[in-house]
């Protein structure tokens, strides 16, 4: 009887094991969780513009600038970050139409031009700080304080994750950590599971992601010894986030030592994929965003549920922060990411991903359209651009407006609230019903404000 059912035994024995291991997997905290209602995105893309991008030399056309250029500013100003205030100044780069839709782009971003259609361009965001640390913390929490959960730390409490070796919430790191550091990226209250983990794009995306152990044996033995030793403080002690956070990272991190090479080996990546995302550029800042750019996609194709790219390194340039000569800071910054984000948004939309990955292309704040010293721009958190993509996103829409210089939101002013608001509204959550219980206050992303900007929506 027992030779007549080897097989079945075997398949019993798979089985059980199967079960255990999903079960285990439906309790951990990035398992998938039910949306609160049907979400149009199941990952989100954050394209994180270090320093501020020019809205009147990118997304904003103002004529006005280029009849008074050299001449003072005629509206009353606010302060400034550091009040070295010239006159009015035009853009270095022309603007044209694109797309069906119409969208005035300019000369800065041709790549991304070519994906009008695509974009939900808003022309009236506004910040409440104008400091980079505040204004970070800000733009990733929702306030301009330390110790805040971000963004993906929000998305990956309220969704969970769909992949299952890599962490829910991943921060692609060009080479700038944005000012204000780590905590841009923090779990703050959320339990620590939700934290996002920091990878470099490359062959070594990650320390110590080879075992030390002579075999898969002696490392799962270990790991097993940890998480009883764990589980058995957290009889004696009670509920204790650490601890809890430290047996599923055990897991987590076992998982992703197969995970994480294949990952971030591309070269069953075409030539024409390399090209699309500017993998052969000569230019070593686009190939590094380039990269991340390709990453964010394979993560995406995987179910990690929220990617965050920050900024290349480029020499002689200090992020987008272009207090002195705009035109070769922000014709460096945009060289390094203009192809590579249209080289993404162009693949997901061949791959039939772009319908359900949210993709977000922000910096802090913006700049002033009056000249800081002769040649460049102060920080000016008053009237923005920014745009989204897919994930539910209104291909083709205008949101919002500006003064004719570009210097206050004047149509449809929005805010950050309002923005964390509609990226969780296409990944199908409430921001309102989004919340933790903490000192003794239900606390959420948006805190007491924010308004989904249903007119992008689609």
């Amino acid at each position: 009887m027992l030779k007549n059912s080897s097989v079945g035994f075997g398949a019993l024995a798979l089985d059980v094991l199967l079960s255990q291991d999903c079960r285990a997997e439906a309790e951990g905290p990035l398992a998938p969780r039910n949306s609160h209602f049907e979400a149009k995105a199941k990952s989100i893309i954050f394209l994180y513009m270090d320093g501020g991008v020019s809205q009147v030399d990118s997304f904003d056309p103002k004529p006005r600038l280029n009849k008074e250029h050299g001449k003072p500013f005629s509206l009353k100003m606010e302060p400034t970050q550091f009040n070295n205030i010239g006159t009015v100044y035009r853009s270095h780069w022309g603007f044209a139409k694109y797309g069906q839709c119409g969208m005035d782009i300019s000369g800065l971003f041709p790549h991304i031009a070519t994906c009008a259609d695509d974009l939900a361009l808003v022309r009236s965001m506004t910040a409440p700080f104008s400091e980079h640390n505040t204004a970070n913390f800000f733009l990733h929490t929702g306030f301009g304080v330390q110790g805040r959960p971000s963004m993906g730390a929000w998305a990956t409490y309220g969704l969970g994750s769909e992949c299952r070796d890599l962490p829910g919430y991943v921060v692609l790191n060009g080479g700038l950590i944005p000012s204000g550091g780590m905590d841009n990226f923090n779990s703050g209250f959320l339990p620590a599971a939700y934290q996002g983990s920091i990878f470099k794009a490359g062959s070594k995306p990650l320390a110590n992601i080879r075992r030390r152990e002579a075999s898969d044996g002696i490392q799962r033995s270990k790991i097993a010894l940890m998480k009883k030793l764990d589980a058995g403080g957290l009889e004696n002690i009670g509920k204790v986030d650490k601890l809890e956070s430290a047996i599923a990272n055990y897991e987590m991190a076992f998982r992703m030592q197969s995970a994480v090479p294949e990952l971030v080996d591309i070269k069953g990546e075409t030539r024409k994929i390399r090209e699309l995302y500017g993998l052969e550029s000569k230019y070593g800042p686009t190939r590094s965003y380039g990269l991340q750019c390709l990453i964010a996609r394979r993560m995406v194709e995987k179910g990690v549920r929220f990617i965050e790219l920050t900024c290349p390194r480029i020499s002689g340039n200090d992020r987008w922060d272009a207090h002195g000569n705009i035109r070769k800071n922000h014709g460096d910054n945009a060289r390094a990411v203009d192809q590579p984000i249209a080289g993404l948004i162009k693949d997901l939309k061949q791959r039939g991903l772009l319908d359900s990955t949210l993709i977000v292309f922000t910096g802090e704040f913006g700049r002033t359209p009056f000249a800081q010293g002769s040649n460049g721009r102060d920080h000016s958190p008053f009237g923005f651009s920014l745009f989204l993509c897919g994930g539910g996103a209104r291909g083709g829409a205008i949101y919002g407006a500006t003064d004719d210089y570009g210097y206050r939101a004047v149509e449809n002013k929005c805010d950050l609230h309002d923005l964390h608001a509609t990226m969780l509204h296409l990944a199908g959550m409430d921001h309102k019903k989004l919340t933790y219980r903490f000192s003794g206050r239900d606390m959420r992303l948006t805190d007491v404000h924010g308004n989904v900007l249903h007119d992008i929506v689609s």
